[in-house]
């Protein structure tokens, strides 16, 4: 599996997932949605899917020594990997905003803080759990795969918007800096990273599952 991410960071990173790494700085602007930084680095990993249809990576893949199952590990890890890295890159930016900013209260959604990283975490869940599975059902179909994720993120972005409204929950527990709050934050987090864990863990079985039954040409 090592030597497979290694040849997924060499052979098949595309320059438009580092750039959307850079777009973690959106969470530096006042008054935006900070989820939807979270949805550039799946747009990232669609063009990484899109160019390997091109190029033909899943057939080049199963040339090497390694089981479908293992292509599909593979792959995901690797965006999994894309993922972790704008997560942290975010959780630094969220700190360099409430420096900048004071934790200036944000009027398009969660304010910047520990429940930020949650939403992002709760993102990339839907995201892994949409995308995959539906792709490996056809891996040329990329484009509708990722029209199906992007429905459910930005479902979630805009009910995540409300609720920072709507929900007292979340208006006063989460939507906020107050130090007292902090533990229903860090709650929310990990609950969020269960959520991120567990999808991305049922996708990857079930993305399993539908690549075996691909007829491939090599």
């Amino acid at each position: 599996m090592k030597k497979l991410l290694m040849k997924e960071f060499r052979l098949c990173m595309h320059p438009a997932a580092l750039i959307m790494l850079g777009l973690s700085a959106l969470v530096l602007i006042p008054n935006y949605p900070y989820a939807v930084s979270f949805f550039y680095m799946t747009l990232g990993i669609y063009f990484i899917c899109l160019d390997g249809r091109e190029n033909h990576d899943a057939a080049y893949t199963l040339t090497l020594p390694v089981s479908r199952k293992q292509a599909v590990q593979g792959r995901m890890l690797f965006a999994c990997c894309l993922e972790a890295a704008q997560l942290l890159l975010c959780g630094a930016m969220v700190l360099l905003n409430r420096k900048l900013l004071g934790g200036a209260p944000n009027q398009a959604g969660m304010d910047a803080n520990l429940a930020v990283i949650g939403q992002g975490l709760i993102v990339f869940g839907l995201f892994n759990l949409v995308f995959f599975p539906s792709w490996y059902r056809d891996i040329n179909k990329v484009g509708g795969a990722f029209l199906k994720a992007s429905a459910a993120v930005f479902l979630y972005i805009v009910v995540g918007v409300a609720a920072t409204y709507a929900l007292p929950f979340v208006r006063d527990g989460l939507d906020n800096g107050k130090p007292e709050c902090f533990t229903a934050r860090a709650i929310y987090t990990a609950a969020a990273l269960a959520f991120f864990m567990a999808a991305t863990a049922f996708a990857c079985r079930l993305s399993e599952s539908r690549f075996e039954k691909q007829d491939l040409t090599l």
